[in-house]
């Protein structure tokens, strides 16, 4: 199983958001700490993937089509930080 490390802000962004974008998080969350991050690759919907230039090491997963989760994996200590929740800019 795997530790999942949120952001002190991501509890006040969630309360913000819209419900439907809450409830796929926590489906994130749930398939994260069961499988771990490399088991999203398997839904197409989160459309993970590696992040460029100013965020490289980290990593996004979409939400929906406007909000995208940024995290970062750290596996020597099977842990995934949960860094931001935005609306992504196209």
């Amino acid at each position: 199983m795997w530790q999942i490390v949120e952001h002190r802000s991501i509890a006040g962004t969630c309360r913000k958001l819209p419900v439907q974008v809450v409830k796929k998080y926590e489906l994130w969350k749930d398939i994260v700490f069961r499988h771990g991050p490399d088991k999203l690759r398997d839904f197409s919907g989160f459309h993970d993937e590696q992040l460029k230039g100013e965020r490289e090491g980290q990593r996004s997963s979409r939400l929906n089509i406007k909000y995208r989760l940024i995290y970062k994996v750290e596996k020597d200590v099977v842990k995934v930080s949960v860094i931001d929740i935005n609306a992504h800019k196209y």
